[in-house]
């Protein structure tokens, strides 16, 4: 084991610590609405804390440093955050008004109003599917920090997260989830500006020679105007593939849907939404930043060798510069990341397959307790399988996590947009553009060059036009009867 006794103690306490803070929240779940949306009591800052906190998992802690310390890296990755205050200007306007017409509990059952009944359920599958191998990739994550930390293997690392976070989610619904996220942000954040002070503090010129090292090797670099397919971070691809990724994402990814939908109102779901840019925007630039620094005290004190991955660059100078203590906090922080996302992931998955696949019947007591049992055993379900996911090996782990969800994105969201703004769309039409959307993404990743930073916008432009041609020449009704 590579770190101290007193880091040991820091970390069980914490995971001991918020596991039994996340369980307290059971007595409050009495049908779906409170474990599924928390009763829609929650306020609009404890939200926006839960989708900065949703939205950071394990792969921003430890692959953005790694993408500004990189032999060519720098901080372009931000022109990416700037298309996020796109996309939530334009979910405010186009997607969260069409949501509180309606007692909805996920962002699928608004499909069921526009398109029918199949049309949900496949929209449904879809997030299913792709929100279960994208989670898998940030579980994995886990296993990286643990094996630098412990010097272990990294499948019971996997295995315990998982499980702790399970024991909670299962327990106290979404209520635990957001006041959880709440708490693990205040963790991850406070870790990360330690981080940033100790680090500045041990490089022998400060904050000076790290602009140096910065300006040497153009680290600071923040904007790209080249127009270029193949790069992934350009000015271009940041503001338009940038706002599709974070439209699909935080609009059409029943993920952040489910926080919005918790909302106590539409204000206060647009207020919690727009407010999380801002913080999402100032975490990136800090984690952009100690990049930058690892990169300059690297020069003195090497922290990875040749050929192993930048990924490892973070968790190392954690257990080998900071101090005991500080060390067992940040990685405490890591463990927070990882544990808020997966906790939202598992209440997600659980109310879209009790929502949208199985179906509510009935009404009263007696239904509401038997669907509460079974969206506990749903939750327990969706464990197992990031469990699983959880010990695969994906490579790269910032780009693979990203890249799995943008492939079927665009479909999702050119369909919500096809309901949206098309009148004369129709079911048949929507299916076949969400078809030819999704095939033109498998031959995009699998046989162009294209960068991944394009591919919701090319799924969803693809869906819409295919969907509103297909549509014109379909004829069939717009709404299909449940």
């Amino acid at each position: 084991m590579r770190i101290s006794a007193l880091d040991l103690a820091v970390i069980l306490l914490y995971l001991a610590g918020i596991t039994w803070f996340g369980v307290r929240f059971r007595r409050r779940q009495q049908n779906l609405r409170d474990y599924f949306l928390g009763g829609r009591t929650t306020p609009w800052w404890a939200l926006s804390f839960s989708i900065v906190a949703t939205e950071t998992s394990t792969l921003t802690v430890i692959g953005t440093p790694a993408l500004a310390f990189a032999a060519n890296g720098d901080m372009t990755f931000l022109q990416l955050v700037l298309g996020y205050q796109v996309a939530r200007v334009l979910i405010c306007l186009l997607l969260i008004p069409q949501y509180f017409r309606g007692d909805f509990y996920t962002a699928y059952q608004l499909i069921e109003k526009r398109f029918g009944q199949r049309m949900r359920r496949i929209a449904a599958s879809t997030f299913l599917l792709t929100r279960t191998l994208a989670e898998g990739v940030r579980v994995a994550a886990v296993g990286l920090v643990v094996s630098v930390a412990f010097g272990t293997g990294d499948v019971m690392s996997v295995v315990l997260i998982t499980l702790l976070t399970l024991v909670y989610t299962f327990h106290g619904g979404l209520s635990a989830v957001i006041w959880t996220d709440v708490v693990q942000l205040a963790i991850y954040v406070s870790g990360a500006v330690a981080a940033f002070f100790l680090l500045l503090g041990k490089i022998p010129g400060g904050w000076v020679e790290v602009a140096q090292a910065a300006a040497a090797t153009g680290k600071f670099r923040v904007f790209d105007f080249a127009w270029s397919l193949t790069s992934e971070f350009t000015f271009w691809s940041g503001m338009l593939g940038g706002a599709f990724l974070t439209t699909a994402s935080h609009g059409t990814d029943q993920l952040m849907v489910q926080r919005l939908l918790a909302a106590r109102s539409e204000r206060d779901s647009k207020l919690a939404l727009l407010s999380s840019g801002a913080v999402i925007f100032a975490q990136f630039t800090l984690f952009l930043l100690l990049g930058v620094m690892l990169y300059a005290f690297h020069q003195h004190v090497p922290l990875i060798s040749p050929g192993m991955t930048n990924d490892r660059i973070f968790p190392e100078f954690i257990v080998r510069e900071m101090p005991p203590g500080l060390a067992g906090l940040m990685i405490a922080a890591v463990f927070a990341a990882a544990m808020s996302t997966t906790s939202g992931t598992l209440s997600a998955l659980a109310s879209s397959s009790v929502v949208d696949l199985y179906g509510l019947r009935g009404t009263g007591v007696e239904a509401d307790a038997k669907f509460l049992r079974l969206s506990r055993r749903m939750t327990l379900a969706w464990g197992a399988v990031l469990i699983v996911l959880g010990t695969l090996h994906w490579g790269p782990l910032l780009r693979a996590g990203l890249q799995i969800f943008s492939i079927t994105a665009g479909s999702l969201l050119g369909l919500f947009l096809l309901g949206t703004l098309n009148r004369r769309a129709n079911a048949s039409g929507a299916l076949i553009g969400m078809i030819a959307g999704f095939g033109l993404m498998l031959y995009v990743k699998f046989f162009t060059p294209l960068a991944w930073t394009w591919y919701v916008l090319v799924g969803t432009t693809t869906t819409f036009v295919v969907g509103s041609v297909a549509s014109l020449i379909d004829t069939a009704p717009q709404t299909e009867k449940s």
